[in-house]
């Protein structure tokens, strides 16, 4: 009897927490059916009402936590589905590869673009729009409720393209090769490179950027890659897609050998622009990173004297020669190269050039930062886009003449 006494109070606690959430289901029931009902007769949108009807009757409260959900967000309901502002006009958004339904919406919320990130993850969540997230562009705006944010937020810009920048042009290149795409308008994009100022263009910070020297462009720093890009995109939507990729493909092991290799990344990538225009062959790229190497170090010293004498770095500072129809236009002998007068000239000038010649791909970087073990100073071209390496001013004469007679 004692025994049945004692077990009393827990018996009729878990009666009442039986009854309780029966109540709760009962109740989660009248409420939905009611908000259904209330707006299925609601004449201002039919069909937008139609539409989101659908959603809240599509969740089906197979569990209580579901019920407990699905009850929670009909009282929150208004705040999915009023929009912020009204009067708004549509923002570029931007979801990176990989981010988070937790990012995504704490960023929207910063924005004023939502009321509510919690209230919004729970939505996505219920909904299973937290799975169906997409990388890309969007345009949102606060007009926009919460309700048409996730739906949009399903579907990057339908309209884009595949376009393939290969290594080794020059922004000009870049900016033809994308307007011929429909991506964005050379002059548009030219006009944002040569700024080089990331808030200017709302851009974060990017740490493979810092080294650059403020007022310089951003050329070299446009990775060449395969991209999807949007139809007429801006010059932000375009760089930031350009920079985020250097940023991944320039790993930490990369990044070590940058630290010590006694150069910061700009004068890594502007090194690996020559090697980039200089190489025509795969293989030749280490012994051609050595040379220059060695004429900016000691090996070379009495040699070249610390310069260069890179013909591309001369060629950039030319711009293009309508005669040659080209941004690389060939002269006649070194003589003619003497004649430019331009801070990229490294047969005037010793030392590296003050910022890249072109847009160098991977390999040419990994060619500087792991270069040949050489003594070569000099280097000639032969035939098939073959080089001969001298480490001596007179073997280079005779190459000279023997391949350049």
């Amino acid at each position: 009897m004692l025994n049945l006494l004692k077990a009393f109070p827990r018996l009729i606690l878990f009666l009442t927490t039986i009854a309780a959430l029966a109540a709760i289901v009962w109740l989660i029931g009248q409420y939905t059916k009611s908000q259904a009902e209330a707006y299925r007769y609601e004449g201002s949108d039919s069909k937008l009402v139609r539409n989101v009807d659908a959603v809240w009757r599509s969740l089906k409260p197979d569990t209580l936590e579901i019920q407990a959900l699905q009850f929670y967000l009909n009282l929150n309901r208004e705040s999915l589905e009023t929009p912020v502002d009204p009067a708004a006009t549509p923002v570029p958004f931007h979801v990176a590869l990989g981010e988070t339904g937790f990012s995504i919406s704490e960023r929207l919320e910063e924005l004023g673009l939502i009321r509510n990130a919690a209230l919004f993850r729970l939505y996505m969540r219920l909904n299973g729009i937290d799975q169906r997230l997409e990388a890309g562009d969007f345009e949102l705006s606060a007009a926009m409720s919460a309700v048409e944010i996730a739906e949009a937020l399903q579907e990057a810009r339908a309209e884009d393209v595949f376009v393939r920048i290969p290594e080794g042009k020059r922004a000009e290149e870049i900016a033809d090769i994308l307007e011929e795409a429909g991506v964005i308008d050379r002059d548009d994009f030219l006009a944002a490179v040569r700024a080089g100022d990331l808030a200017l263009l709302d851009l974060p910070e990017y740490p493979l950027l810092q080294d650059k020297p403020p007022g310089l462009s951003f050329e070299g720093y446009l990775f060449p890659d395969t991209y999807r890009l949007p139809l007429n995109a801006s010059a932000t939507v375009v760089l930031r897609a350009m920079f985020e990729n250097l940023e991944n493909r320039i790993d930490d092991n990369m990044r070590g050998q940058i630290a010590s290799s006694g150069m910061n990344f700009h004068q890594v990538l502007t090194l690996a622009s020559i090697v980039e225009r200089e190489a025509v062959l795969a293989e030749e790229r280490p012994l051609i990173a050595s040379t220059y190497l060695n004429r900016l170090g000691e090996t070379c010293a009495n040699e070249v004297f610390g310069y260069l004498a890179a013909d591309p770095t001369v060629q950039y500072g030319m711009g293009y020669d309508p005669q040659q129809e080209t941004w690389w236009p060939v002269v006649e002998n070194v003589e003619e190269y003497l004649k430019i007068n331009s801070p990229y000239n490294t047969y005037l000038y010793p030392g590296l050039p003050p910022g890249p010649i072109a847009n160098p791909g991977l390999a040419s970087i990994q060619a500087v930062l792991s270069p040949a073990q050489t003594n070569y100073c000099y280097f000639v071209a032969s035939s098939g886009g073959a080089h001969v390496f001298s480490e001596t001013g007179a073997e280079h004469e005779l190459n000279v003449q023997r391949f350049r007679p």
